[in-house]
């Protein structure tokens, strides 16, 4: 019989260069498919805003954090290895001699897989100052709240001119 840990944890899966997308989508199709969304409860793969400059102009834009890796919050049992694995893309498990070893509390709270909740108090007009991420150490103005998503749209003084970025609540503080 297989061994079930009942409480889902996150795994990190390696897959072939540039084949983070592919990966995703037949695991995805995978789970739809054997029915096993009661075992493997999410797929990510991790994205990080960066400022990048092209053709003199910077832009702020959305970069893979770890190539070729793919993130998985599952209820593992052994029985799953084998049909995660054999996925198109997949070259297998991060852990000792391939097998699945779950990312401890501090590595999800670095990588930012769950969400935080955030008790911050602010409204539009607040001055904030940005305390992590691409933009860490520009401060600006709260323009306008979003409680449900937990975002803050902040103008900011960036590239010469005030613009408008949206923070999430843990990645800003009150001035």
């Amino acid at each position: 019989m297989a061994e079930i840990n009942e409480e889902a944890k996150w795994y990190v899966i390696h897959t072939l260069s540039g084949y983070e997308n592919i990966a995703y989508d037949n695991l995805i199709k995978t789970i739809e498919k054997m029915d096993l969304g009661d075992r493997i409860l999410e797929v990510k793969i991790p994205m990080e805003e960066v400022i990048e400059e092209k053709n003199g102009k910077k832009k702020v834009v959305e970069r893979k954090m770890f190539p070729c890796y793919v993130l998985l919050k599952m209820k593992y049992q052994d029985n799953l290895w084998h049909t995660i694995v054999n996925t198109h893309g997949v070259t297998g498990f991060v852990g000792p001699q391939g097998r699945p070893l779950p990312l401890t509390d501090e590595e999800i709270r670095k990588m930012r897989l769950e969400k935080v909740n955030v008790d911050i108090k602010i409204k539009a007009g607040d001055s904030i100052k940005i305390i992590s991420g691409p933009l860490e150490g520009f401060a600006g103005k709260v323009i306008s709240v979003d409680e449900h998503n937990e975002k803050a749209r902040v103008s900011v003084e960036m590239f010469g001119r005030e613009t408008p970025v949206d923070v999430e609540f843990d990645r800003i503080e009150t001035l």
